[in-house]
């Protein structure tokens, strides 16, 4: 019996929608939603789901307002008789809170992963920000793979020439020396002294002959973007001229990415698991093989 082709719906447009369906391949889902007067959700499946294994795909940047109509699209999947509902995540939200710093505070990583366990099948996202977890099966109790942007970054540095890299702190070094490694370029991490969620201080080792040479900062997400514009000053400190700056996530709050621009930069590059301007790099043939291995398979 043929297996009938899974089914991808994208919770708001999305550039990897068409190039995931494209790769895997899938059938594009559609559904009809729009906010009754009083805010609430109105929501309305019209393609056929019967038999089939479906998939939603969301980057929970800015998550709070997507989360309830995730659910209600999960939910109607279900009901419709879809056969599985997976989450394809570029960008994987409440990640940051994974312990309770301080008595009576919400650890959220691990609520969220419970409500999102509760409602999918299994889980596929890119670079989730693993601080005090050392996996996703820590809190996710459904299947879960994670895709590395690192492989995109090596790819498209490995094209630039006379450039060194910056690791804003000791925790992107890990990441910063393997796509250095891979590209062939030196690199050099930065120490961070956080003084609340919008200071920090950067202070970068002596950098020697690399001064000369074009810097590319790298890092995983820009969220505040304080970090990086920190990092530009103690480059421009160190003699630096010419400065890039590449991320696997762009959530660029209160528009950063402008003064980030604005504050020196040649250019800003970030992969597109967050629709953004700088979008230059395409991580879809990255989400082909786990997406597959957790719906069971090409489907005919």
């Amino acid at each position: 019996m043929t297996t009938p082709r899974p089914v991808l719906f994208s919770l708001e447009p999305h550039m990897l929608a068409h190039s995931l369906a494209q790769k895997l391949p899938c059938d594009l889902g559609e559904f009809q939603s729009r906010a009754f007067p009083d805010g609430e959700s109105y929501l309305k499946i019209t393609t056929p789901v019967q038999g089939k294994d479906c998939m939603i795909l969301v980057d929970l940047s800015h998550p709070d307002g997507k989360f309830l109509p995730l659910v209600f699209l999960a939910d109607t999947l279900r009901e419709m008789g879809a056969r599985s509902v997976g989450l394809v995540a570029p960008y994987l939200c409440y990640m940051r809170q994974d312990r309770r710093f301080v008595d009576g505070e919400a650890v959220t990583s691990r609520i969220f992963a419970g409500l999102v366990s509760e409602k999918f099948d299994w889980l596929v996202t890119v670079d989730p920000h693993l601080h005090r977890y050392h996996s996703l099966d820590e809190i996710y109790a459904i299947p879960s793979r994670v895709v590395q942007g690192a492989p995109v970054l090596s790819e498209w540095l490995s094209g630039e020439t006379d450039i060194f890299l910056v690791g804003p702190d000791a925790e992107s070094e890990q990441w910063v020396s393997s796509i250095a490694a891979i590209s062939g370029h030196p690199y050099v991490i930065g120490e961070k002294n956080r003084l609340g969620d919008r200071q920090v201080v950067i202070t970068l080792p002596d950098l020697g002959d690399l001064s000369a040479k074009r810097a590319v900062i790298i890092d995983d997400v820009i969220s505040s973007g304080h970090t990086v514009l920190e990092c530009i000053s103690a480059l421009r400190e160190k003699g630096v001229k010419d400065i890039d700056c590449a991320c696997i996530h762009g959530i660029f709050v209160d528009d950063v990415d402008q003064q980030l621009v604005a504050g020196g930069l040649n250019q800003l590059v970030s992969c597109n698991t967050i629709i953004h301007e700088s979008n230059r790099l395409d991580i879809s043939r990255l989400l082909k093989e786990p997406m597959l291995a957790l719906i069971g398979g090409t489907s005919a």
